[in-house]
Formats: structure tokens, C-alpha cells, sequence
């Protein structure tokens, strides 16, 4: 079988297509026939070693396609069923051994690309505006890159929960769709300081919530944007790492809140999995939550897919689909 590899960390370059023996599944695993496998940050964070595996790396933590089998004490699937899954390392191949316990059946009304575009991002969206900061009517929250993969399904689940939502992105064009997706205003990060805007927009009050997955160049702005014991959601760094913070800031800047959430932790057992993936699947397939595959690249297109995701070139979901 095909599958990507990173022998040493660094650019796109890295990631290289092998040859290797399709592996049997062992026990509470499944083998599952890649038909389409989705390219997140966190596969980027994973190639330039920002987030430590061991070499060489098996990239790709989210895919949808066929159980061709199971191995021993096994429950959850069954050869032939059609599943999708996060939480995974290895899904940039053609097949992958996946823990049984992190797999959902999908529902007739979803395609594998749907599925796979839903997944690791969908997943995020809804424990970001239903765990972390539990959304409510009246609320106003501030969702940076409101025109990605996570923005656009986060601002639709913000407004079903009926909030408020602000967005900020690069160009018109990225603009119309985070409007299209329901958010009430943008900010064009690129020629706009979005800190005084936002701060137009509420009256001088700030909002309640900033969900930030782009990091360096925008977080401690938006501990400017908050209103009094506001949180601050970091759960991306697309521009860089954030620095260390003094505790003592959040204090002087309103008795604020900062977290910095990870899905495993609000996937923490299969039934909480379940409940999230039902919702996000349930509401795609309700016609309620509108899942956009921006671009699809074969297998060894993934260096380019990722150049294309770092370069900020991409709206919605990017997908890898086997040769």
C-alpha cells in the first residue's frame, strides 16, 4: 500500500509517498480502506516537529472510507461498514489501523468526503462552542480565520446556539463566505486592526468569547477585545506559537479567562465521541450544518496541499484522496 512518511521534520518537501506491506489489524483494531482522509494544522504541527512523534512520522489524523477488517475483541465495527474517525495518526495512506474505539459508522446520507471533511474539524467546532465556552442567545463571540475549515462550521453551530458572531478574514472573498455561513460582521485582519473594531462594534464592552486558532499574531490583541471575565479560547497556531504569559495580565485585563483546549480531551471516552459526532453528522445530514470542500489533492499531492493550507490560500476543507 501507498502511504506518506516524514523521515526528518521540516517543509512540505518532507512528506514522502512509500511502498509498504498493508498491515492486519491487531487486537481492538481495524483496518479501514482509505476513501478520502482530511489535512489539518495539526498534521503541519506533526511534519515540522512542533508536536514530537517518533521518526518516522505517519501523518494525518482524520479519514472516512470501508472497515476491510477487524482484529480480535473488536465490537464496535464490522467488515464492510462505512466509517469515518479522528484522533488517529496515519491517514494519509491508502489503508490504516485504527483503534475500534475511536470509529463511527456513518450515516447512509453521508458521503466519505462529507465525512472526512466533517470529522477532526466538526468535532472541534462543537465541543468549542458547546464545552469550552458554552454559547448561549445574547452572547458575542469573535472567531478568528472565520473562513477555514473549523471557522466556517463554528460560526454555524454559534448561530444555531444564538449567538452573535464576529469574524475575522483575509480577503472579500473569504469574507462572503464567513457572511454566508452566518456571521453578523468581518474584519480584514490584512488592512484592519480588529482590536479598536471590535470594540466599535460592542459599544466598548468586548465580547465574550474569542476563539483563536491563529496564535502569535493575534492573541494578545484579543486579550484586549475581551469584556470583563471574558475567555479567551487558543486552540490553533497558525501564524506561531504563543509566547509565555504572565498570569497576572489576565487579571489586569479584567479578571480574564485563557484556555488552550485539544479535542482528545473533549473526546475523553467513546460515549462523549459519540455524542459529538452524532450531533455534527445528524445536523449535516438535516441540511442544518454545511460542511465546504474548498480542494481535493491525490495522495501525492500532499506536500502541495499543505503548502496551499500554511499559505493561506485554502477556504473550507482540504481532502487527500488515495491514488
Amino acid at each position: 500500500m501507498k502511504v506518506i512518511l516524514v523521515h526528518t521534520c521540516g517543509g512540505p518537501d518532507q512528506m514522502r509517498v512509500h511502498e509498504v506491506p498493508t498491515p492486519a489489524p491487531g487486537p481492538g483494531h481495524a483496518l479501514v480502506k482509505i476513501a478520502a482522509a482530511g489535512v489539518n494544522f495539526i498534521d503541519v504541527y506533526y511534519r515540522t516537529g512542533l508536536y514530537k512523534a517518533p521518526l518516522p512520522v505517519f501523518i494525518g489524523m482524520e479519514a472516512a472510507g470501508t472497515v476491510e477488517e477487524t482484529g480480535p475483541d473488536v465490537s464496535e465495527v464490522a467488515a464492510g461498514d462505512r466509517v469515518a474517525y479522528c484522533l488517529a495518526r496515519g491517514a494519509y495512506a491508502e489503508y490504516a489501523i485504527v483503534p475500534s474505539s475511536v470509529l463511527v459508522k456513518l450515516p447512509d446520507e453521508i458521503d466519505f468526503p462529507t465525512a472526512a471533511a466533517a470529522m477532526l474539524q466538526g468535532l472541534t467546532a462543537h465541543y468549542l462552542a458547546i464545552s469550552t465556552y458554552p454559547l448561549k442567545e445574547g452572547d458575542t463571540a469573535l472567531v478568528h480565520a472565520a473562513a477555514g475549515g473549523v471557522g466556517l462550521l463554528l460560526v454555524q453551530i454559534a448561530k444555531m446556539r444564538g449567538a452573535r458572531v464576529l469574524g475575522t478574514v483575509s480577503t472579500q472573498a473569504k469574507a462572503d463566505l464567513a457572511l454566508e455561513a452566518g456571521a453578523d460582521g468581518v474584519m480584514f485582519y490584512t488592512r484592519q486592526d480588529f482590536e479598536p473594531e471590535v470594540r466599535r462594534l460592542t459599544s466598548g464592552r468586548g465580547v465574550d468569547v474569542i476563539y483563536d486558532s491563529v496564535g502569535a499574531s493575534t492573541l494578545m490583541k484579543g486579550l484586549n477585545s475581551l469584556r470583563p471575565r471574558g475567555m479567551m479560547v487558543s486552540f490553533g497556531q497558525s501564524s506561531g506559537p504563543v509566547g509565555p504569559i504572565d498570569p497576572l495580565l489576565l487579571s489586569q485585563k479584567g479578571s480574564l479567562f485563557l484556555t488552550r483546549p485539544k479535542l482528545g480531551d473533549y473526546c475523553a471516552t467513546r460515549l462523549e465521541l459519540l455524542w459529538r459526532a452524532d450531533d455534527v453528522l445528524g445536523w449535516i445530514g438535516a441540511g442544518k450544518l454545511k460542511v465546504r470542500v474548498d480542494r481535493t489533492y491525490r495522495l501525492a499531492e500532499a506536500a502541495q496541499a499543505h503548502r496551499d493550507l500554511e499559505g493561506r490560500k485554502t477556504s473550507g476543507k482540504v481532502l487527500l484522496l488515495p491514488d
